[in-house]
């Protein structure tokens, strides 16, 4: 039975609605996204919710604990849903939402496709010190991709926009490696690229000798450069678009781009670990963003 509307079901029980469902997810994430994705029109907004509601269900089967081979078959099920939702009928409530937007907002099967294999990249063996054109087409896919669909439905469809969703996209991906390195390093991980550990004399790194090397802090501000140059480059993007348009993707810069420069000035004798949710530093954080996202939606 479809959910695309509600309807009395037996003795007046409610049967949730595709968006609803949709919604659900996103305000259960707890994510850094959402109050830039609120700042949008309600048209917009719904599309937006679609197409993070797809990466949160995808990330979360890559990021599982499922066997590895129950996981490239539920992401390959994912593949086939796509391409379902463009030539035949969409099934489930994100790909009915999606079937509702994807035209009116010109969105590409492609980057539907793009993301999904970037967390199949995730879901085999643990990435440990890719070559760095590994890890750009891994950013491509895991956030350049999500920045191109979001681009669209914001309404800025130039190429000024595919250069916001390129630059900004690398520069926020790049951000989450930096945050994560202790996090990713117990979880066998280690997306810092080899050309830079091997700039700075770190040749033979594991997940177990990595957080224990004198040369990691020279190798992770080197990598902090790079996703400097790319909130540049993102920076001088946006000033090609539309202002109004585009105020999602200001206050998600804005929200990384300072959470980044406080990591670089605490990152003085040792890598900085992400404040715990629930202690002051997470929290005024939160209110950060509230306040950030405040600033951009009423200018």
């Amino acid at each position: 039975m479809s959910l695309a509307s509600k309807r009395d079901v037996s003795n007046s029980e409610i049967v949730e609605t595709d968006q609803e469902h949709v919604e659900a997810i996103v305000r259960n994430a707890s994510s850094s996204f959402f109050w830039a994705m609120r700042s949008l029109p309600p048209e917009r907004r719904r599309a937006i919710f679609a197409v993070y509601a797809f990466c949160r269900v995808v990330d979360d089967i890559a990021d599982g604990d499922a066997p590895i081979m129950e996981r490239r078959r539920e992401l390959l099920n994912w593949h086939i849903e796509t391409d379902f939702l463009y030539d035949t009928e969409p099934t489930g409530p994100i790909m009915n939402e999606l079937a509702a937007v994807k035209d009116t907002y010109q969105l590409e099967r492609d980057d539907f496709h793009a993301i999904i294999e970037g967390m199949e990249m995730d879901a085999e063996a643990p990435i440990q010190t890719p070559d760095w054109d590994y890890l750009m087409t891994y950013c491509d896919r895991v956030a350049c991709a999500v920045g191109r669909l979001c681009v669209k439905i914001f309404g800025e469809t130039g190429d000024a926009g595919r250069e916001v969703a390129d630059a900004l996209g690398k520069a926020l991906q790049l951000t989450n490696i930096l945050r994560d390195v202790h996090e990713d390093a117990e979880r066998g991980r280690i997306y810092l690229p080899r050309e830079i550990l091997e700039a700075h004399d770190i040749t033979s790194a594991t997940p177990e000798t990595l957080l224990r090397d004198p040369n990691l802090l020279a190798a992770w501000h080197n990598l902090a450069g790079h996703t400097a140059e790319e909130f540049e480059r993102a920076e001088a993007a946006l000033e090609h678009c539309d202002d109004k348009k585009m105020r999602p993707a200001r206050i998600m810069m804005e929200v990384y781009r300072r959470n980044f420069e406080r990591m670089i000035a605490r990152a003085v004798r040792q890598i900085p670990k992400p404040p715990n949710r629930g202690s002051l530093g997470h929290l005024l954080h939160k209110a950060e963003k509230l306040m950030i996202a405040a600033r951009y939606s009423f200018s």
